[in-house]
């Protein structure tokens, strides 16, 4: 198959990234890339002071133009949204205003509670943290669309104040099903972010059953992105993760250009 760029990329635009634009540009264009993915954040209702200041996206367009002349490297626009779900009007507005190419949804706070911080996690248990978690993404997929993948799916298990932070996928199948059911019937996907092998966990988002059970149930549409806030995380565990879909059952992979689906196979 032909080298597949990275498909989730912070900027020094998102606000929790250590990251240069041109550092990425400089080097997917040495390793012959057809193009880079950016992907900054846009959070809405996340109430961590750091995503309180959001993007200027007049201005952010124009500078990404700019890059891609200056270094003859085509930039496709991507964006993470950070979704809650009283800002779901105001969301589709934004996506509406602005070409993007590629729209990643994540669930990265519950309720005005941060899983950063922890305060998502305070006064609950592993269960019950995981399935609050599992119930925003049913929610969210439940009345929201306007989105090709989703994001680390049951990444909620990195930011756990557990000692043991792993979760049987049986004990969440029937919520994990409905999820996946409606993300395959409206033609939507997930991605698989290899984020986690980076921290503690030592693991992809997400883990292998629900990947198996999304194949078994039909679904197709999955990107692979590293999730980098640094230059240096730019493409890792890029390569090794497509290898670990095909290994699971996997024929392709996606990617995306201003909305459609590119099918690669692998």
């Amino acid at each position: 198959m032909k080298k597949y760029p990275d498909q989730h990329v912070h900027t020094e635009f998102s606000p929790d990234a250590e990251a240069y634009l041109e550092q990425y540009l400089v080097t997917a264009k040495e390793l012959g890339l057809e193009y880079l993915m950016v992907t900054d954040h846009r959070d809405f209702g996340n109430p961590h002071p750091l995503f309180l200041d959001p993007i200027d996206y007049d201005h952010y367009f124009k500078v990404l133009k700019e890059q891609e002349e200056k270094h003859g490297m085509p930039i496709r626009i991507g964006v993470e949204i950070g979704y809650g779900a009283k800002y779901r009007e105001e969301i589709e507005d934004f996506l509406n205003q602005y070409p993007f190419d590629f729209v990643i949804a994540s669930i990265h706070n519950g309720e005005g509670k941060c899983f950063y911080s922890g305060d998502f996690f305070e006064g609950k248990g592993q269960h019950e943290s995981y399935y609050e978690y599992f119930k925003l993404v049913l929610d969210m997929v439940q009345n929201f669309s306007n989105y090709d993948v989703i994001g680390h799916l049951d990444y909620i298990t990195r930011y756990g104040p557990f000692d043991n932070k792993v979760y049987s996928f049986s004990d969440f199948q029937d919520i994990i099903d409905r999820i996946l059911g409606i993300v395959i019937e409206n033609n939507k996907g997930i991605e698989l972010n290899t984020s986690g092998l980076r921290g503690e966990l030592k693991t992809r988002f997400p883990k292998d059953g629900l990947l198996l059970r999304f194949k078994e149930l039909g679904g197709k549409v999955i990107t692979v992105g590293s999730d980098c806030h640094t230059n240096n995380d730019y493409l890792s565990g890029v390569s090794d993760g497509i290898k670990h879909l095909k290994s699971l059952g996997f024929t392709e992979v996606s990617a995306f250009n201003r909305r459609k689906r590119e099918v690669i196979k692998i």
